[in-house]
């Protein structure tokens, strides 16, 4: 009796690398060029004095292709009667060896510059979201660097605000002044420059005047083109001109109506 074999051996495939491993370089620098393109194609930076900061989603793809995910092992509030504020914490899991890789601690508050008026929810929120972005750059921050962006979270640059203050140069002290003449002759004083005046400051349309512009735009006779250019240079009317195009748009109206009026 013959007996049928079965061939078991399959042809070898070649298996597609759908991440990097972080413990190679080559690959490594791979993401870097992957990850320069993505962060761009997607917009994921944020400027801040001329430098480009990446935000927490260009993180959080860089970890994905090395198959390390964040966990929010807490968000604790740390509030007191006059803040909001949380703190959180953010591990990062190597889905390949299982371990944990890294770590993050972030806060956030209401008492920070532009968050006065944030929710709750919106501050415990921001806080998880800097505790991931701070637990990827304590292990990816050169990663980033090598794909031409600074190693630092967007979100994290909040804690400085986004501008310094800078201050004025202290002005140079006056030269004292020379010693009287001996001489009986008078010396002549030399003439003084005049001090420029400061230019008067400039007086904006009043709230008043700019809601009697709008008024007037919102007439059926008024043209959208019209409405629109008005509306686009209404913040920059001083008073005198706002009671011209005030003026103007009641006399266009008025001129309209009766044009209307005498067609009919």
């Amino acid at each position: 009796m013959n007996e049928v074999t079965k061939n078991t051996k399959e042809p070898a495939r070649k298996m597609k690398v759908e991440s990097y491993d972080i413990a190679r370089s080559d690959e490594t620098l791979h993401l870097a060029t992957d990850l320069a393109k993505f962060i761009k194609d997607n917009k994921l930076t944020t400027s801040v004095q001329g430098k480009e900061f990446v935000n927490v989603e260009g993180w959080q793809y860089a970890g994905s292709r090395l198959g390390i995910v964040p966990i929010v092992d807490h968000v604790i509030n740390v509030s007191t009667e006059s803040e909001i504020k949380y703190q959180a914490k953010v591990t990062l899991f190597d889905l390949r060896s299982g371990h944990t890789v890294g770590a993050g601690f972030a806060i956030c508050s209401n008492k920070e510059q532009g968050k006065k008026f944030y929710q709750e929810f919106a501050i415990m929120s921001m806080a998880q979201t800097r505790a991931i972005g701070k637990a990827y750059r304590n292990i990816l921050a050169w990663i980033i660097r090598a794909a031409g962006y600074e190693p630092t979270p967007a979100e994290e640059m909040e804690y400085h605000g986004n501008t310094p203050e800078v201050k004025a140069a202290p002005a140079p002290s006056a030269a004292p002044a020379p010693a009287a003449p001996t001489a009986m002759k008078a010396v002549p004083a030399e003439p003084v420059a005049p001090v420029a005046e400061p230019a008067p400051a400039v007086a904006y349309a009043t709230a008043a005047q700019k809601e009697e512009i709008i008024r007037l735009l919102n007439h059926p006779v008024i043209t959208r083109q019209e409405k629109t250019k008005m509306l686009l240079n209404i913040n920059r009317l001083d008073e005198e001109r706002a009671v011209q195009a005030i003026a103007k748009l009641k006399k266009a109206i008025e001129d309209r109506e009766n044009g209307e009026t005498a067609a009919a």
